[in-house]
Protein backbone atom coordinates (compact mmCIF):
# COMPACT_ATOMS: atom_id res chain seq x y z
CA UNK A 1 0.00 0.00 0.00
CA UNK A 2 1.12 3.22 -0.88
CA UNK A 3 1.54 5.98 2.22
CA UNK A 4 2.60 9.12 0.37
CA UNK A 5 -0.87 10.60 -0.78
CA UNK A 6 -1.80 10.48 3.79
CA UNK A 7 1.68 11.98 4.00
CA UNK A 8 0.92 14.50 1.99
CA UNK A 9 -2.24 15.44 3.29
CA UNK A 10 -1.04 15.20 7.01
CA UNK A 11 2.08 17.95 5.88
CA UNK A 12 -0.88 20.29 4.36
CA UNK A 13 -3.62 19.98 7.41
CA UNK A 14 -0.69 20.92 9.60
CA UNK A 15 0.24 23.96 7.64
CA UNK A 16 -3.53 25.17 7.46
CA UNK A 17 -4.11 24.44 11.35
CA UNK A 18 -1.16 26.53 12.32
CA UNK A 19 -2.01 29.26 9.75
CA UNK A 20 -5.37 29.07 11.33
CA UNK A 21 -4.41 29.43 14.54
CA UNK A 22 -2.17 32.06 13.88
CA UNK A 23 -4.56 33.91 11.87
CA UNK A 24 -6.93 33.80 15.01
CA UNK A 25 -4.68 35.26 17.78
CA UNK A 26 -3.79 38.06 15.30
CA UNK A 27 -7.14 39.48 14.90
CA UNK A 28 -7.92 38.96 18.88
CA UNK A 29 -5.07 41.36 19.84
CA UNK A 30 -6.06 43.71 17.22
CA UNK A 31 -9.57 43.37 18.61
CA UNK A 32 -8.13 44.43 22.41
CA UNK A 33 -5.98 47.21 20.88
CA UNK A 34 -9.05 49.00 19.10
CA UNK A 35 -11.48 48.48 22.23
CA UNK A 36 -8.53 50.15 24.63
CA UNK A 37 -9.05 53.03 22.06
CA UNK A 38 -12.88 53.16 21.42
CA UNK A 39 -13.48 52.58 24.97
CA UNK A 40 -11.99 55.75 26.47
CA UNK A 41 -9.13 53.76 28.51
CA UNK A 42 -6.11 55.88 30.20
CA UNK A 43 -3.14 55.13 29.25
CA UNK A 44 -0.91 57.53 32.05
CA UNK A 45 2.27 57.33 33.76
CA UNK A 46 1.49 60.21 35.97
CA UNK A 47 -0.18 63.54 37.32
CA UNK A 48 0.16 66.58 38.43
CA UNK A 49 -1.89 68.70 41.22
CA UNK A 50 -2.10 72.25 40.42
CA UNK A 51 -3.50 75.26 42.62
CA UNK A 52 -6.09 77.64 41.51
CA UNK A 53 -3.06 80.24 40.09
CA UNK A 54 -1.80 77.40 37.51
CA UNK A 55 1.35 76.32 40.07
CA UNK A 56 2.69 72.86 40.63
CA UNK A 57 2.08 71.65 43.93
CA UNK A 58 2.70 67.79 43.81
CA UNK A 59 3.87 65.98 40.95
CA UNK A 60 4.09 62.41 40.83
CA UNK A 61 5.67 60.38 36.94
CA UNK A 62 6.91 56.88 37.04
CA UNK A 63 6.78 56.77 40.60
CA UNK A 64 9.54 59.67 41.44
CA UNK A 65 7.98 62.32 42.86
CA UNK A 66 8.63 66.33 43.36
CA UNK A 67 6.29 68.42 46.23
CA UNK A 68 4.12 68.43 48.74
CA UNK A 69 0.95 69.30 49.90
CA UNK A 70 0.97 72.26 52.77
CA UNK A 71 -2.26 73.83 54.08
CA UNK A 72 -4.00 75.38 57.74
CA UNK A 73 -6.05 74.52 59.84
CA UNK A 74 -9.44 75.60 58.59
CA UNK A 75 -7.82 76.52 55.04
CA UNK A 76 -9.75 74.90 52.00
CA UNK A 77 -7.33 73.81 49.28
CA UNK A 78 -8.68 73.29 45.30
CA UNK A 79 -6.34 71.50 43.37
CA UNK A 80 -6.83 70.27 39.79
CA UNK A 81 -5.84 66.98 38.72
CA UNK A 82 -3.67 66.66 35.51
CA UNK A 83 -2.79 62.64 34.09
CA UNK A 84 0.47 62.54 32.30
CA UNK A 85 1.40 60.67 29.32
CA UNK A 86 4.67 58.37 28.41
CA UNK A 87 6.32 61.47 27.25
CA UNK A 88 4.88 63.50 30.49
CA UNK A 89 2.93 65.94 28.49
CA UNK A 90 -0.78 66.40 29.61
CA UNK A 91 -3.32 64.21 28.51
CA UNK A 92 -6.43 65.73 27.20
CA UNK A 93 -9.68 64.66 29.33
CA UNK A 94 -12.44 63.61 27.05
CA UNK A 95 -15.74 65.13 28.12
CA UNK A 96 -18.73 63.05 28.69
CA UNK A 97 -21.30 62.84 25.95
CA UNK A 98 -24.76 64.45 27.97
CA UNK A 99 -27.17 61.32 29.58
CA UNK A 100 -23.89 59.06 29.75
CA UNK A 101 -24.16 57.00 32.41
CA UNK A 102 -20.73 55.05 33.81
CA UNK A 103 -18.36 54.50 36.29
CA UNK A 104 -15.64 56.98 35.73
CA UNK A 105 -13.21 59.91 37.59
CA UNK A 106 -11.43 60.29 40.25
CA UNK A 107 -11.23 58.42 43.43
CA UNK A 108 -9.12 59.58 46.13
CA UNK A 109 -8.60 56.84 49.44
CA UNK A 110 -6.46 56.58 52.28
CA UNK A 111 -6.43 60.34 54.22
CA UNK A 112 -6.95 60.30 58.04
CA UNK A 113 -10.11 62.81 57.93
CA UNK A 114 -9.14 63.75 61.43
CA UNK A 115 -6.44 65.39 59.95
CA UNK A 116 -7.52 66.68 56.50
CA UNK A 117 -10.54 65.95 54.34
CA UNK A 118 -9.48 64.79 50.71
CA UNK A 119 -12.42 64.71 48.13
CA UNK A 120 -13.10 64.78 44.78
CA UNK A 121 -14.77 67.99 43.26
CA UNK A 122 -17.75 67.39 40.80
CA UNK A 123 -17.76 68.16 38.18
CA UNK A 124 -19.93 71.40 36.92
CA UNK A 125 -22.11 72.13 34.05
CA UNK A 126 -22.37 75.83 34.62
CA UNK A 127 -20.29 77.17 31.17
CA UNK A 128 -17.40 78.65 33.78
CA UNK A 129 -13.94 76.51 32.19
CA UNK A 130 -12.81 76.79 36.14
CA UNK A 131 -14.52 74.05 37.06
CA UNK A 132 -13.82 72.07 34.15
CA UNK A 133 -11.71 68.55 34.45
CA UNK A 134 -10.96 66.93 37.41
CA UNK A 135 -10.11 68.31 40.95
CA UNK A 136 -9.81 67.75 44.43
CA UNK A 137 -10.78 69.76 47.55
CA UNK A 138 -8.54 69.30 50.51
CA UNK A 139 -9.98 70.40 54.10
CA UNK A 140 -7.30 71.12 57.39
CA UNK A 141 -9.23 69.71 60.21
CA UNK A 142 -6.31 69.79 62.72
CA UNK A 143 -2.56 69.73 62.95
CA UNK A 144 -0.69 66.75 61.75
CA UNK A 145 0.34 64.73 58.44
CA UNK A 146 -1.50 62.18 56.46
CA UNK A 147 -1.44 60.74 52.78
CA UNK A 148 -3.72 59.99 50.53
CA UNK A 149 -3.78 57.36 47.00
CA UNK A 150 -5.22 58.55 43.60
CA UNK A 151 -6.96 56.37 41.21
CA UNK A 152 -8.31 57.21 37.70
CA UNK A 153 -11.45 54.86 36.94
CA UNK A 154 -12.99 53.78 34.43
CA UNK A 155 -15.97 50.86 33.83
CA UNK A 156 -15.33 49.75 37.61
CA UNK A 157 -11.59 49.35 37.27
CA UNK A 158 -8.31 51.25 37.24
CA UNK A 159 -6.85 53.01 34.30
CA UNK A 160 -4.49 54.95 36.55
CA UNK A 161 -3.21 54.27 40.20
CA UNK A 162 -0.79 57.02 42.12
CA UNK A 163 2.13 54.48 42.73
CA UNK A 164 2.88 56.87 46.01
CA UNK A 165 0.27 58.49 48.76
CA UNK A 166 0.01 62.35 48.22
CA UNK A 167 1.78 63.57 51.54
CA UNK A 168 -0.62 66.20 53.22
CA UNK A 169 1.19 68.43 55.76
CA UNK A 170 -1.73 70.45 57.89
CA UNK A 171 -0.04 73.24 60.32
Amino acid sequence: MDFTFLRALKAHSILLLTSLALFTVGCEDNDHDDHDHEEGHTDADGFILEDGSGNEVYREFEGAVTGSVTLSVGETLELSVHFLDHEENEIEHEEEEEGEDHEDGLVVSGADASIAVVEVEGHEEDGDDDHHGMAIHIVGISAGSTSFQIQLMHDGHSDYTSTNNVPVTVN
